[in-house]
């Protein structure tokens, strides 16, 4: 019976699970919804159990039930044996590839969306996992202590959850760990020797380390040891094995120009903000190989197009297909799915990983990630290749991407974007902040990309120059509206587009 228990201890567990992480995670939600789910939902569940009678035991709990007859000493080991079990695990998968998709998240969701990850679901697996293993620690302590009371895992235990996560350390593995044992070991010894303040003393030294300490105990610890290695093993570093690129194998497309489809069809585009009125009637074609530049003042609508083209969801009305297919109101990750490609105007990347582990999250959705080990090697497309070798980016496949220069940012970002294999691209200002030489060899690299990949670039541009040097075609938006679709030749001699320019004050 106890092992039967365990079973629908974590069917349960697991069930309801789903449930908080269906609302928690679902599109759209954001941390704040979610962490104010998980907040309530351990109060909800509380009041059902006092409520419950003799069904739940109410506040005195369940007693009397069939447990594993093991000694206190038996239970200690089994604790112990599978603490290290799930800490060794953990320690194996955060050092994976796969590990540093979950650091990608968390830093910056946005960017995996764009990538055609579903962040929703993968947060909503660990959740569920995470539910598991609580319920197997729950069945482990009712076996211990004979007793099950709805106190033991109420509101009060959350809070105690979030204490030694925050001592130890957020963002790390063993912080957690730490915490706890630290926390549980002053409690013991206080309760003893303050028994009416021993909580108010925790809870002293506790806000004293956060304000001291706003990261926690273990990066201070980390970076200490750190340092005392770099002083001490100064004459024989080790290194580190360093990333391998390798050309992916071709995917076959399922459109190219020589079908005679449009890549992009944009029909009856409209975006209003309430009552605002942001695009109105937007019906443009671009075609493979063809570089279109949406031009405009500030404000005219530029960027707001492309999020509607990026993002099936944020459109008000209006029909949007890549390569023949609707893109209906599909979340972004289905889009790229679709073929769509978005690059930022601020480079949009991943700070705390290198860009060899910010190109694999990149391609994570064609060629999955190793989920014990790092590969050390990442595939790419050879537009992605041509974009790396041509910027340098092939030399820091192992510098963070914090550190490099805004125009290496905005040359990983595009790599990024191209490791998508995508029809149709999306450039929000790819030149902002760059010298000229940068701005030559981006429009090299586009024109290049446009002819030989048979891509489908969309971009918006403020300078003319550039886009007079690049553009096949250029479509002039002015307060939401299309004004002028035509060659680049029509658009610098027309005088509508100088009255647009003049009259913004651009």
């Amino acid at each position: 019976m106890a092992f039967a228990a365990l079973v629908v201890g974590i069917a349960v567990a697991v069930a309801m699970a789903g449930l908080v992480a269906f609302l928690a995670f679902w599109h759209g939600a954001t941390d704040l919804y979610a962490s104010v789910i998980t907040l309530v939902l351990p109060i909800v569940v509380t009041q059902l159990l006092f409520s419950g009678g003799t069904f739940t035991g109410s506040s005195s709990g369940l007693t009397g039930f069939e447990t594993v007859p093991l000694s206190i000493e038996a239970w200690f080991w089994v604790v112990g044996a599978w603490l290290v079990i799930l800490t060794s695990a953990a320690w194996l998968y955060t050092r994976s590839d796969a590990g540093q998709l979950l650091v990608a998240i968390r830093e910056n969701e946005q960017r995996c969306q764009y990538l055609g990850l579903n962040t929703s679901k993968i947060k909503a697996v660990i959740f569920l996992i995470c539910a598991g293993i609580g319920a197997i620690a729950g069945w482990m302590y009712a076996n211990y202590t004979m007793v099950v009371a709805p106190e033991i895992a109420g509101f009060v235990f959350g809070t105690e959850l979030l204490i030694w996560v925050a001592l130890g350390g957020r963002g790390t593995l063993f912080g957690p760990v730490i915490g706890t044992l630290i926390i549980d070991y002053a409690s013991a010894h206080l309760q003893g020797d303050f028994p009416f303040i021993w909580k108010l003393v925790i809870g002293v030294i506790f806000v004293s380390v956060i304000v001291a300490l706003p990261r926690g105990l273990l990066p201070v610890v980390s970076n200490s040891m750190n340092w005392l290695r770099r002083l001490v093993i100064t004459a024989h570093p080790k290194e580190r094995a360093p990333m391998q690129l390798r050309q992916a194998n071709e995917r076959s497309s399922t459109a190219t120009s020589e079908d005679g489809g449009a890549a992009l069809v944009v029909s009856g585009v409209e975006k209003r903000f309430g009552s605002l009125e942001v695009l109105s009637g937007i019906d443009f074609e671009a075609t493979y190989g063809e570089i279109v530049s949406l031009v405009g003042p500030n404000g005219a609508g530029k960027t707001t197009l492309m999020t509607c083209i990026a993002d099936g969801l944020k459109r008000s009305s209006g029909a949007i297909s890549v390569a023949g297919v609707d893109i209906g109101h599909r979340p972004p990750n289905q889009c790229v799915r679709l073929g769509v490609g978005r690059k930022f105007q601020m480079a949009n990347v991943f700070d705390t990983l290198t860009v060899g582990e910010c190109l694999q999250i990149a391609r994570a959705r064609l060629d999955g990630l190793s989920k014990w080990q790092k590969s050390g090697v990442c595939s790419l497309p050879q537009s992605a290749l041509h974009i790396i070798r041509a910027t340098g980016l092939d030399n820091d496949l192992d510098v963070p991407a914090q550190v490099l220069s805004h125009g290496k940012k905005q040359a990983l970002e595009l790599a990024m974007v191209l490791a998508l294999e995508p029809k149709v691209i999306l450039l929000d200002e790819p030149t902002a902040g760059l010298t000229k030489a940068e701005r030559t060899l981006i429009g090299t690299i586009l024109t290049e990309l446009a002819k030989t990949e048979q891509l489908c670039i969309l971009l918006v541009e403020h300078d003319l120059d550039f886009v007079r040097e690049i553009s096949s075609r250029v479509i002039v938006l002015h307060q939401g509206r299309i004004v002028l679709n035509g060659s680049v030749d029509e658009v610098v001699n027309s005088e509508l587009v100088k009255s647009v320019y003049a009259g913004s004050g651009h």
